[in-house]
């Protein structure tokens, strides 16, 4: 009896076919049921008497476990799954936002409405505050202002970073309270 082998181009690092290494594995059907230890080729002849793939599924056992199963299938679901997982995963954008020590009543009030607008679409904002030159004697007055700024939004979110001074700008981070 003439068997031929084929074998399938496959993109991933997948032991599929004929780029199994092992001599001896494990089988599993292709409807679940364990057909018990045999050697690579006659196991890649049962795969392929029902046309279908020999993957291993885990290499690192003693023996390595193979599974028959239609390769293009099986390799467009876990394609499928991770599609689905990363629409799933959610990033989170941090928006920065820049005040002076200085600022005027309306700067100060626009600012507050662009945060509040950026913390209702569920992202995180930074605030910086620069001192510039003898500015950075007047910590104080900045600090008024931060404070000020965080508690006109708070009720929209919580402090994730509070106000502290590095170099010469005093920053911190808001977050969007959970609902």
């Amino acid at each position: 009896m003439e068997v031929s082998f084929i074998t399938r181009k496959n993109g991933n690092d997948d032991l599929v076919n004929e780029s199994i290494r092992f001599s001896e594995v494990l089988v599993i059907g292709p409807n679940g049921d364990q057909l018990g230890v045999m050697a690579k080729d006659e196991a890649l002849r049962k795969a392929y008497d029902l046309d279908l793939d020999l993957l291993c599924v885990a290499p690192n056992a003693r023996p390595a476990v193979c599974k028959i199963l239609d390769y293009g299938k099986y390799r467009f679901e876990s394609q499928k799954k991770a599609k689905e997982a990363k629409r799933n995963q959610h990033v989170t954008e941090v928006k920065p936002l820049r005040l002076s020590p200085v600022i005027d009543k309306h700067d100060f009030e626009t600012k507050v409405k662009q945060a509040s607008k950026w913390l209702e679409s569920g992202m995180k904002v930074k605030i910086d505050m620069r001192f510039r030159g003898r500015l950075i004697t007047r910590q104080e007055v900045g600090m008024k202002i931060m404070n000020e700024f965080i508690a006109t939004l708070g009720d929209l979110c919580s402090i994730e970073k509070k106000p502290n001074l590095e170099g010469n700008t005093v920053s911190c981070v808001l977050a969007p309270k959970k609902k």
